[in-house]
């Protein structure tokens, strides 16, 4: 434009003619976004996260799958009829009692994992959920994905799973669920893994073993804790039941005590005194056992 005459810039040209609506601005471009690299070792950093499909016709289930980030290994996979706080208590247990506790846990801000004041918001990290509240007392750090690209690895191996297992469900003939877990567990997860995992950066591992004594202690922390105070006739209500405590050698009864229910994913129940179970209960509130248990709690 110079041999016009005319010695604006291209930029003062463009903003004079938008500010008289002679042209319009064009669409923003989105932030630049890159594929975020694995963790280096296994244990770092596992993914959980669910799917609702309709795996076997006219039948939509929820599949949890717990994944590891460094490798993409599927430590845990079942059905459940909806996705909450039981389903990630099973899954945990599952990936904890086979390999260890690790380092972080990355998941959707679905309100079992976390509290979000604001729809679409930043989550709060100090009103903690059942979910959050186990994992901060086994030192586990649990990780918001604010973005569904941040998800992109567990949306990848959920699209996988969609494409192949129904057909292997269907091919099998199995219509139930419980067919479809045995089947998952047996069958399928063994050679989704054999075919997807990838090998990772560093051959160490970040998960950390723990000896038998443990395994009671993230029993009764990966477990939904709520607080009670124990009635007159030395009971505790909850959920509409009467869990009755029994009589032993250390104390005749509980009245007005503040006692601490864990009710765990197989639906079992049980009643802690401070760091003592004083009585363990089916779900249907019959007790299991009525000696006292020198188990302690998390």
């Amino acid at each position: 434009m110079e041999h016009h005459g005319f010695t604006q810039s291209y930029n003062w040209l463009r903003l004079t003619l938008q500010s008289h609506g002679r042209i319009q601005p064009a669409p923003r471009r989105g932030a630049h976004r890159r594929k975020r690299p694995r963790r280096p070792m296994v244990g770092m950093m596992l993914h959980q996260d669910g799917s609702s499909h309709e795996w076997v016709p006219d039948q939509w289930w929820d599949l949890i799958v717990t994944m590891d980030d460094a490798n993409s290994r599927v430590y845990s996979a079942f059905f459940v009829s909806e996705e909450g706080t039981m389903s990630s208590f099973r899954a945990l247990t599952e990936v904890i009692n086979a390999h260890g506790l690790f380092c972080s846990l990355y998941a959707d801000r679905g309100s079992h994992y976390w509290h979000t004041p604001e729809a679409g918001g930043k989550v709060d990290k100090e009103n903690l959920t059942q979910v959050g509240r186990a994992l901060q007392q086994l030192g586990i750090e649990l990780i918001p994905a604010y973005s569904p690209q941040a998800r992109g690895r567990s949306e990848r191996m959920f699209g996988t799973f969609q494409n192949r297992l129904p057909q292997e469900l269907r091919s099998h003939g199995i219509t139930t669920m419980q067919e479809a877990n045995r089947f998952l567990k047996e069958v399928y997860l063994p050679e989704h893994n054999g075919l997807f995992t990838k090998e990772p950066e560093d051959t160490a591992s970040a998960f950390v073993p723990f000896t038998g004594h443990v395994t009671g202690h993230v029993r009764d922390t990966l477990c939904v804790q709520e607080e009670r105070v124990v009635g007159n006739d030395n009971t505790v209500r909850y959920k509409g039941l009467a869990l009755q405590i029994a009589a032993n050698r250390h104390r005749h009864h509980f009245v007005k005590a503040k006692v601490r229910v864990h009710d765990y994913p197989d639906g079992e129940l049980a009643i802690f005194h401070g760091p003592r179970c004083i009585g363990r209960y089916q779900s249907d509130g019959l007790p299991i056992k009525q000696e006292m248990s020198k188990q302690k709690a998390a």
